[in-house]
């Protein structure tokens, strides 16, 4: 790997690294994230807190960073890696964002499961393909009410929709970032999967009380 490239991967997984929810319940309830609920930093748990608004933002800034550490990729390919394949340097930064998301180094590499910000690098790498995906996602929540079947089979739809809905250049490693993001993010709700099979899990608008899993 090209030293320059190490750019890339060290600034998309600071921006991926941001810990947003933490850091708004932190500074608007004075409450640590990690304390409540699951303890998982995302935005469904934050909402599941009682901080509707905040779970909102958490989820916009979430697929903001992102968005923004797979724009940088891009701003920063024809300077650096001017050699490589600009939607390798996007899959690139996409796949670091969302490990630092997933991995944060501020929280002890304890972090969240990825589907917002794994939307966020795909809206700009391979849009159609992640709209088709949050798309499935809104439908399987609206009908099931489950947050975690919604991203697992958003997540799994990806890099079908990808395959299909994004034209000219498919380099391989940029087909093998989105089914590793995807695998990543159905892998962080392995819990979840855990409480679907056992109907223990809980329904999007259902009450769970404080420290128990969201």
């Amino acid at each position: 790997m090209p030293v320059a490239s190490l750019l890339v991967v060290v600034l998309a997984y600071l921006l991926g690294s941001i810990p947003t929810g933490f850091l708004l319940m932190r500074f608007f309830r004075k409450q640590d994230i990690r304390t409540l609920g699951s303890g998982n930093i995302g935005a469904t748990n934050v909402l599941r807190s009682g901080a509707k608004g905040l779970g909102a933002a958490t989820f916009l800034l979430d697929m903001l960073k992102g968005c923004c550490a797979v724009w940088l990729g891009a701003v920063l390919a024809p300077h650096l890696l001017p050699d490589w394949s600009l939607r390798n340097v996007e899959a690139l930064a996409a796949l670091c964002a969302v490990l630092g998301h997933m991995f944060p180094v501020w929280l002890g590499f304890k972090g969240g499961k990825g589907v917002a910000t794994g939307f966020g690098v795909f809206l700009v790498a391979a849009p159609w393909a992640a709209l088709a995906a949050i798309t499935v996602f809104a439908l399987i929540l609206g009908i099931s009410r489950f947050v975690s079947l919604g991203s697992i089979l958003g997540a799994a739809s990806f890099p079908i929709f990808a395959w299909f809905l994004v034209t000219g250049e498919k380099p391989v490693f940029f087909l093998v970032v989105q089914a590793t993001v995807a695998l990543l993010i159905i892998v962080k709700h392995h819990q979840n999967v855990r409480r679907l099979f056992a109907g223990t899990e809980s329904r999007l608008g259902s009450h769970r009380a404080e420290g128990k899993p969201a």
